[in-house]
């Protein structure tokens, strides 16, 4: 059950300096409390303030010092049993899942002092902007004010980071026990407009379609799903390494609380998510007074069934919002002539490759196939997005693909122009990994995933993220290592300097 006495925490996002942040969202949700329940009211409100412009300072740094400032500030209210609310923005998301999960998701830990994580725009699978680095990234007016922004945040939020990818494999794989009563309810709100007035012509992300000018929208989503792939054993058979039977095993992640909202971008006070709502409801616009009424829905769930509940409905409110705004008209004056953008669904795929002795492959060919033939000529045409590896692990690299156009469209017309004619997409799809070294003493074989449909629909997910693990065999030339027999003197002078393997392999 909800509390009659409220404690809302507010937890800001990276590269924040000032508490005006925040904008007026935390006066008006004190003002009305009383929509959650009657006999509710807003008894505290902590604004929270962090370091993230030290280079040194990492992101679980951060959630350390959250830990103390909890139990330092809010010792009464956890004394009593009264669990506070967080509603994080940007960074703030992943800075409090990771607190979460490192003192209170795990066996003996006491309940976590926090009922309710509402985050808005949280990325928690990081941002496409964060491998800009701090010189170009220090420019875009979405994310910095007045100080150099700090590395090692920025290292964990590049897509495909080492710490990401773990923080939200463990999520996948929970099965939904962190949800609930016992657990937390978590809920990730963001919105799909561009605002304009942030858009930076040497930063083409900052208007990417399928996010908010700064995160997109499968990277905020927690529903996700995690592929693991395992190349069999390598065999050596008529003149060829052929590899063993292949395992392609699917984990899917916990229903969690997702919902698209109209107009909202990531940051201002006209657009942004935060920044943008009044103290009250009377002078705001709509859009702002629909995201205060999901916030205080989010608010209102105390049980797992309530929950489910919010969940289907912010579901069907997501989809609504993707179709109305669908087309964005921009008319004459910021561009020389008007332009429409087709705000298409997109889907996010992260690919970690890896081989059995748990070495990374930074070097190969990742093709994705379709059709019946597995044919990446077979591809619908514009479905690919955006490529970028990842700078401090390069053994992962993250696509983004559209969903629409992947799958299909019936085409768009609008205001009685045809903006785009039906697109029969892929039915199938596939995957072929050609990674080097391909010849040596150490090497790896290709493999590939058959075009099918069941992976086309597992993978390709709309305003979703997968993750896929890809395992190969590690295969280690018999000559790496041999032993000369000898009957008689010691062959002192036996050259091997010259020796090429062979195409049989240790086992």
């Amino acid at each position: 059950m909800i509390s009659d006495n409220l404690v809302l925490v507010f937890v800001h996002g990276w590269s924040v300096t000032n508490l005006n942040t925040y904008g007026q969202l935390p006066l008006r949700l004190k003002a009305e409390a009383a929509a959650i329940a009657p006999t509710v009211t807003v008894k505290d409100i902590y604004l929270g303030q962090y370091v993230s412009f030290h280079d040194e300072v990492q992101l679980h740094d951060i959630s350390r010092a959250f830990e103390t400032a909890i139990h330092e500030q809010l010792a009464a209210e956890i004394a009593d049993d009264n669990r506070f609310v967080c509603i994080t923005h940007s960074t703030g998301g992943p800075v409090v899942r990771e607190w979460f999960d490192f003192y209170y998701n795990k066996p003996g830990a006491s309940v976590c002092p926090m009922s309710h994580l509402i985050m808005l725009a949280p990325a928690n699978f990081g941002s496409a902007l964060a491998q800009l680095g701090k010189s170009k990234i220090s420019r875009l007016k979405s994310w910095f004010e007045k100080v150099e922004p700090g590395q090692g945040v920025l290292n964990w939020l590049e897509l495909g980071s080492d710490k990401a990818w773990d923080l939200n494999k463990k999520w996948i794989n929970g099965e939904g026990g962190e949800i609930g009563g016992n657990g937390i309810f978590p809920f990730s709100i963001i919105g799909q407009a561009i605002d304009r007035a942030f858009y930076d012509n040497l930063n083409t992300y900052t208007g990417e379609l399928g996010s908010d000018g700064v995160v997109r929208s499968a990277a905020a989503n927690l529903n996700a799903t995690y592929v693991s792939v395992k190349q069999g054993p390598v065999v050596y058979t008529q003149g060829e390494n052929v590899p063993q039977a292949m395992t392609v095993d699917f984990s899917i992640a916990p229903k969690t609380a997702f919902r698209i909202v109209k107009w909202k971008s990531h940051s201002g006070t006209t657009m942004g998510i935060m920044a943008s709502p009044k103290e009250s409801a009377a002078g705001d616009t709509p859009e702002s007074v629909q995201l205060v009424e999901a916030i205080l829905n989010c608010i209102k769930v105390s049980n797992v069934d309530e929950y489910s509940a919010l969940s289907a409905t912010f579901d069907a409110e997501t989809e609504a919002v993707q179709q109305l705004e669908l087309v964005e008209k921009v008319s004459a004056g910021f561009f020389l002539h008007d332009r429409y953008f087709i705000h298409d669904k997109f889907s996010m795929v992260i690919f970690r490759i890896h081989d059995s002795e748990g070495y990374p492959i930074t070097d190969y060919d990742l093709i994705f196939t379709a059709g019946d033939n597995a044919d990446p000529n077979h591809l619908p045409e514009g479905f690919f997005a955006d490529r970028q590896q990842n700078s401090i692990s390069p053994q992962t690299v993250t696509y983004f693909i559209n969903y629409d156009i992947m799958n299909g469209d019936a085409g768009v017309t609008y205001e009685g122009n045809e903006l785009r004619p039906s697109l029969p997409g892929a039915q199938k799809l596939g995957l072929k990994v050609n990674p080097r070294p391909d010849s040596g003493f150490i090497k790896y074989v290709p493999f590939e995933i058959a075009a099918d449909e069941d992976f086309l629909q597992k993978v390709i997910r709309p305003n979703c993220t997968t993750l896929i693990d890809i395992c190969l065999q590690r295969v280690v030339s018999k000559d790496v290592f041999s032993l000369i027999s000898y009957d008689g003197p010691m062959p002192l002078d036996k050259d091997f300097s010259g020796l090429e393997p062979d195409n049989d392999y240790a086992s």
